[in-house]
Order: C-alpha cells, then structure tokens, then sequence
C-alpha cells in the first residue's frame, strides 16, 4: 500500500509515495536534512553540493555495509561448513566406537 509523506529537507518541501511507512520515511528525511543541514554550515556549500555530498556519503556507507554484510555471510557459511564436517566427524566416531563395543562384548563372551 503507498503511503503519501511530505518531508521537508534544508528548507525545501517533498511529497513522495512510498510503500515503506510514513514513520520510516519521516525517520529518512530527517537524517537527510540534519546531514545537509551540518555540510550547508559551510557557506561555499550550496544546497545542490550539499546534496551530492550527502549521497555520496549515503552511497558509501551503503558499499561498505553490503561489504561486511558479504564478509558476515561467508564467515557464517564457514562456520556452517566446519559445523556439518564436526557432526559428520562425530557421527563416524560414534559408529566406530558403537562397533568395537560390539566388538569387545563378542570377544568377551568367548
């Protein structure tokens, strides 16, 4: 469902539709004007710098977040591949030990 939001950003007003939340979408525009606001303290920034400034910064926060999230998930993919050898591990020692106790009690009863 898309939600109508009215955000104003370094003065200037926007109406968008988004099927994220009103709040969510509130949530993002004010991280935006308070990062435009902090960069138009400069005043040989204008509003249209500091709006390429900010999505750049947004931009390389998101590439270096993808970047550990990918980090994340081969280190979680490892853990998972050492995890499955230790059970398979495990699973052969308990039938080895399950089969020379067989063993034992065999030799045991002659």
């Amino acid at each position: 469902m898309a939600n109508k939001v009215n955000l104003t950003i370094a003065g200037g007003s926007y109406s968008l539709v988004s099927d994220e939340s009103v709040a969510y979408m509130n949530e993002l525009g004010a991280e935006v004007d308070s990062r435009m606001r902090e960069m138009l303290k400069n005043p040989r920034v204008s509003t249209t710098m500091a709006a390429v400034l900010c999505a750049l910064n947004c931009m390389d926060e998101a590439k270096k977040a993808e970047a550990a999230a990918d980090n994340l998930r081969a280190q979680m993919k490892s853990y998972l591949d050492d995890n499955a050898r230790a059970r398979m591990e495990a699973d052969n020692a308990r039938r080895e030990a399950d089969r020379l106790r067989r063993e034992l009690e065999a030799a045991r009863r002659y």
